[in-house]
């Protein structure tokens, strides 16, 4: 028997109920139930069961979900215990920000490596990294085995970039270049981010809302 399909949208709300649940952790609140629970999150308690009877259903019936138990389980579906090794490519301003402000462990990842094509760039120190050269990628690719690339770089380098690093064995991108990566290698996993669709997409909301009104 095969393995359960996890629809999109509910892998994409996982994140969310652990980041939730640790700050009822911090507030010290040891159980809550569904209703609760969405009550907070906006969402409908119908929903939250759907969603946890995907990974088997968690909680029992008259008590709820034990806050703490549920974060962990959540956790080691989400990979947030192991340490998958990430590099960055492009340490502009965006690049630098990623790897400065984004706690990488806390979500299952390490940064091991950033590179840049600017020499002005190469020897200086970020996250407590040192910048490397884009010449070292492939020697630093073959000693490290990172998995995932991070890329904060010109949209009309990516996809030769990507070529190229999936040669190196990455199999994972988080791709901030502002282009979709064209990949038929079913084994490797990529997640655009366009801060400008969210951006327009509130506008889109606001625009409507405002001609409503």
């Amino acid at each position: 028997m095969g393995k359960q399909v996890i629809s999109t949208p509910v892998i994409r709300r996982l994140p969310r109920y652990y980041r939730f649940l640790g700050e009822l952790e911090r507030e010290q609140i040891e159980r809550i139930s569904s209703r609760e629970l969405a009550q907070r999150m906006g969402l409908s308690a119908s929903q939250i069961r759907q969603d946890f009877n995907c990974f088997g259903g968690f909680g029992q019936q008259g008590y709820g979900y034990h806050v703490r138990e549920l974060r962990e389980i959540i956790g080691e579906i989400l990979g947030v215990h192991e340490h998958t090794g990430v590099i960055l490519i492009g340490a502009g301003n965006l690049g630098k920000a990623v790897a400065a402000h984004l706690d990488f462990q806390k979500r299952g990842c390490e940064l091991i490596g950033i590179f840049d094509d600017n020499p002005l760039l190469a020897g200086t120190t970020t996250a407590n990294l040192t910048i490397m050269p884009m010449e070292t990628l492939e020697s630093f690719c073959k000693q490290r085995k990172p998995q995932v690339a991070v890329l904060c770089i010109p949209k009309d380098a990516a996809q030769q970039l990507a070529d190229k690093l999936i040669s190196l064995g990455i199999s994972g991108f988080w791709n901030f270049s502002h282009f979709d990566l064209r990949i038929t290698n079913p084994d490797v996993i990529v997640e655009n981010v366009h801060l400008g669709d969210s951006l327009m997409t509130l506008a889109y909301c606001m625009h409507r809302r405002n001609n409503e009104t």
